[in-house]
């Protein structure tokens, strides 16, 4: 099978678009560019759709990577058949693969191999026909060397035996369906660990079909199996995969049957149970991977496009009781034009001071809006600077500061502002997060953002994959200023790279502010191809060219000049002309491929639109402040915080967060909370249940 042929297989997608997106992968486009800029070429694929088929190209060298080495290993032994060649060849079912090379595998001194090497195949060979005959008499002319009597010689014969069910493809097939159709999860608690294993009290006794079992609860006894609270299983009845294998391997009723019985008992106990209970484990766990990174991607796409404030003046806010809360301002740009300390919260509470302060900073410093961490004394601050009285409108906004510390101790955060402290560095992240939270959160590592289920159990590299797949989707869809854009932001740029990302802002240092999206070609290293990935994402505001502040590509230029030339205008008078755009017609145009046609006409409407809705003022109940002034029945306005598998937890003005299970989301049955529910997203909620004591709040969307 060849990987073209392989992926259309898996895929399902069209036999040219799979070819032509292959093609585009390895001579080096992005899936951004290919979804966005070769349209034409693949019949319209999104993000998802190309990148499918790069995993899957990815996946099928891995198997025949694996095909080659196990090829190699079998012929060094001189036991390759041109049957096997091409029973090895024509597999792609990494299971079935290792089960076919599991004879040949080079493993450790067995007792099966023991046997053998004291001469017992040909009586395990014997035994194992099932042609009658009485096995104690077949073993009288084994008993030699080392093999001291005809029991020693039949307990060898059963180690062979048992070794040969276990490798028996026909057989392991069989059991694998077995266990995945019903093996059954079960949990124990480890002695002495009731204590330390509180939280995981639903686990201590539990049991459930492991192909029933959810995406988070697998994860979590996963979890706490591997800090030691919990043993973990996951097999059939045992009597039951026995008796199917006795059916497969058993003949008859006589003394080589009842031998063979035996084996088959042997070999499940000690070879085949523990191999497939690794292996179902695995691939439920893998599944659940796939469904929990599928859901921290979901809700991380959204934290990054979530709605930007914009060039405003900032005044941002890190809340503390003891250590204060620090203050700094920001320019238009996000820099930082001063930083100070205040008081207003106990011990010190110094609040007719601080409030003083923030008024004359605000006046300072043209002041447009205020952002607050949502952190400790967050809720405390928001009240303090609502009651502060401005000469001008000024809006107060509450902004997720989950990583801000990350940020403000990373070697991004000292490079950026070597001169100053953490503290200082996070209260900019936060100011910063408000105006774009895209160019803010690309600096962090997306797992210290807060938006994931169980993310330390899920495999790190499919994960760190996976976000980074979102943050370069996510990056391109906006697209990036490439004057005022930071490195760390550039580099998410289709095309560039770190290396790139800094050479850009290196050449912009030294040589003012690009003029157009030409100039790119003058930046150390950036060649034809990095252009061709990364110029239609990148914008220049005020060129001299309209269109390098678009979506429309350069390549793309002379079609707009001749649709402009069609119509007689100017491109600038062009652009906008929306019921003018509406009336041109695709025929008029044959030089232009309808994909790339749509595209123009869409952006030329509303060039260099950003994709993000407006930043949103969220009130909370003034009423409530601390768990304890919740009470059951209450409606409050709350806002998503994170979105999981069993329902969202949602911020309403206090330390805890309340969760909407999955079953209160709407009056249908909800499978998949993020087709109800979205980060971000600002909710009317009715309180269900208050547990003060575990620090719990159930709520019901309304």
């Amino acid at each position: 099978m060849k990987q073209h042929e392989y992926i259309l297989s898996n895929s399902g997608l069209n036999p040219k678009a799979v070819s032509n997106t292959l093609q585009l992968l390895n001579e080096g486009a992005t899936i951004p560019f290919i979804a966005r800029y070769r349209k034409e070429m693949t019949g319209g694929l999104d993000e998802i759709e190309i990148a499918q088929i790069r995993d899957l190209a990815k996946k099928f060298d891995e198997i025949t990577g694996r095909q080659q080495t196990i090829l190699n290993a079998i012929e060094e032994q001189g036991k390759l058949t041109p049957e096997l060649r091409d029973k090895i060849e024509t597999c792609f079912d990494s299971n079935l693969l290792e089960d076919i090379y599991l004879p040949y595998k080079q493993k450790r001194l067995t007792k099966g191999e023991k046997a053998k090497k004291l001469g017992l195949e040909p009586l395990a060979k014997m035994i194992m026909a099932q042609r009658g005959g009485v096995p104690e008499i077949m073993a009288e002319k084994f008993v030699k060397g080392e093999v001291l009597d005809e029991d020693m010689a039949l307990e060898g014969a059963k180690d062979i035996i048992a070794e040969w069910i276990n490798e028996n493809t026909v057989a392991r097939s069989r059991m694998r369906q077995l266990f995945q159709r019903k093996a059954l999860l079960v949990s124990k608690l480890v002695k002495g660990k009731d204590e330390e294993g509180a939280k995981y009290r639903d686990y201590f006794d539990f049991s459930e079909p492991l192909y029933k079992c959810a995406s988070h609860r697998l994860l979590a006894l996963i979890r706490a199996e591997r800090e030691g609270i919990i043993s973990l299983k996951s097999q059939p009845i045992q009597e039951e995969a026995i008796e199917s294998l006795e059916r497969f391997f058993v003949k008859g009723n006589d003394a080589c049957s009842q031998l063979v019985a035996e084996a088959c008992k042997e070999s499940y106990k000690r070879l085949m149970c523990p191999s497939l209970e690794n292996e179902i484990l695995n691939e439920a766990k893998e599944k659940a991977d796939k469904e929990a990174i599928k859901i921290f991607s979901t809700n991380l796409r959204q934290l990054l496009l979530a709605p930007p404030l914009g060039s405003k003046r900032i005044l941002a806010i890190d809340p503390g009781f003891r250590t204060g809360c620090k203050v700094v301002c920001l320019d238009e740009s996000g820099s930082l034009l001063m930083n100070q300390t205040i008081y207003p919260h106990p011990p010190q509470n110094e609040s007719a001071t601080a409030k003083a302060k923030i008024a004359q900073l605000v006046e300072s410093y043209k002041i447009d809006a205020i952002a607050i961490g949502d952190g400790t004394a967050g809720r405390e601050t928001e009240t303090l600077i609502k009651h502060i009285r401005f000469n001008k409108e000024v809006e107060v906004y509450v902004v997720r500061e989950d990583g801000a510390s990350i940020y403000s101790a990373s070697s991004i955060a000292r490079k950026e502002f070597p001169d100053y402290d953490v503290t200082v560095r996070g209260s900019v992240s936060i100011g910063r997060r408000l105006m774009d939270p895209l160019a803010e959160l690309v600096k962090i590592d997306p797992k210290s953002i807060g938006v994931g289920q169980y993310q330390h159990e899920v495999n790190q590299n499919l994960l760190k994959d996976a976000l980074d797949d979102v943050v370069i989707s996510a990056v391109n869809a906006v697209g990036v200023d490439l004057n005022t854009a930071s490195p760390y932001l550039l580099s998410y740029v289709s095309g560039l790279g770190p290396a790139l990302a800094e050479n850009i802002v290196a050449h912009r240092n030294e040589n003012g502010k690009f003029e157009s999206r030409e100039e790119l070609k003058k930046v150390k290293r950036l060649g034809d191809k990095a252009f061709e990935q990364a110029a239609g994402f990148l914008r220049v505001r005020d060129a001299k060219n309209p269109l390098d502040n678009s979506s429309v590509h350069p390549e793309s230029y002379l079609f707009v000049s001749q649709i402009a030339k069609h119509v007689n205008l100017d491109i600038k008078d062009l652009i906008g002309n929306s019921q003018l755009l509406d009336s041109l017609k695709k025929s008029d145009f044959p030089q232009i491929d309808s994909y790339t046609f749509e595209d123009i006409i869409n952006e030329l409407k509303k060039p260099g639109r950003d994709p993000r809705k407006m930043a949103k003022i969220l009130e909370f109940d003034h009423r409530i402040k601390t768990i304890d002034d919740l009470k059951v029945g209450m409606t409050l306005t709350g806002i998503v915080t994170n979105v999981t598998a069993f329902g969202a937890f949602v911020n309403i003005g206090i330390k805890e967060n309340g969760l909407i299970h999955k079953s209160n989301l709407a009056d249908t049955y909800v499978d998949d909370p993020a087709k109800f529910i979205a980060l971000h997203q600002h909710v009317e909620v009715k309180v269900l249940e208050v547990d003060v004591a575990r620090k719990r709040v159930g709520l019901k969307k309304i």
